[in-house]
């Protein structure tokens, strides 16, 4: 049994660099080159959702200096890749409050998402600006401003989060060592299967997502009853 959806806390990038004497900004560089790694196994296994936590609202609080710089890669990769992209049917979605960043790296994040609107190979989120409390605050405060008497069920608030239109992750999976979530996808990984690796993400290489796949495959997901029917079968 394969994930549709693996959703990945990219940890580790500054202690990369801090360990080599580098600028926390250098490991960040080398990270975007695991990024392309991951995402060309993910398509290459046939994951159709990937999500990448890739600057967290809890980020805002780093030096300017180092922001600029993550601000700066972000707009270089959404520029390098975006043909990448298209040509290997991946489309770009972002989720968070991206209203918070430059309008010159909006309008990069606008131009990717729409040069890459066609893939359907594989849907790449990146959850920018992003925080999981921070969403569903963002959830509540719309439906007591859009609705009165409408009944309240799971399904109907989940439509008003970002990730309306992706389903719940099946795999949560952090590197660097630590053991949290971080704020992130808190209401969609009610049932995640959580994955954590002590490698870098600058190390991050296709035998580490390879080994993940096999440890989700073994595990059993009873959502608080049986065994999901489709791996009971197998």
């Amino acid at each position: 049994m394969k994930p549709r959806h693996v959703a990945i806390i990219m940890d580790g990038n500054g202690r990369w660099a801090q360990a080599r004497g580098l600028p926390r900004s250098h490991g960040h560089r080398v990270g975007q080159e695991a990024v392309r790694r991951t995402v060309t196994c993910a398509a290459e296994e046939g994951i159709p959702y990937i999500t990448l936590y890739s600057f967290s609202e809890e980020n805002w609080q780093r030096p300017p200096e180092e922001i600029e710089a993550l601000m700066a890669l972000l707009t270089e990769a959404l520029t390098s890749e975006t043909d990448w992209m298209c040509q290997n049917g991946i489309r770009l979605n972002v989720i968070g409050a991206t209203h918070k960043f430059a309008q010159s790296v909006q309008q990069s994040l606008n131009d990717a998402i729409t040069a890459t609107a066609g893939g359907n190979r594989l849907t790449l989120t990146l959850a920018l600006s992003y925080g999981g409390r921070q969403e569903i605050l963002h959830a509540v405060e719309t439906l007591l401003a859009e609705t009165k008497n409408a009944a309240l069920t799971q399904d109907f608030f989940a439509q008003h989060l970002f990730t309306k239109d992706l389903p719940d992750p099946d795999i949560i999976l952090r590197t660097g060592g630590e053991y949290r979530l971080s704020n992130f996808l808190l209401w969609q990984s009610a049932y995640s299967e959580l994955i954590f690796m002590d490698v870098l993400w600058p190390d991050f290489a296709a035998e580490h997502f390879q080994e993940a796949l096999s440890l989700f495959a073994r595990r059993q997901r009873r959502y608080g009853g049986v065994v999901d029917k489709t791996e009971a079968a197998l």
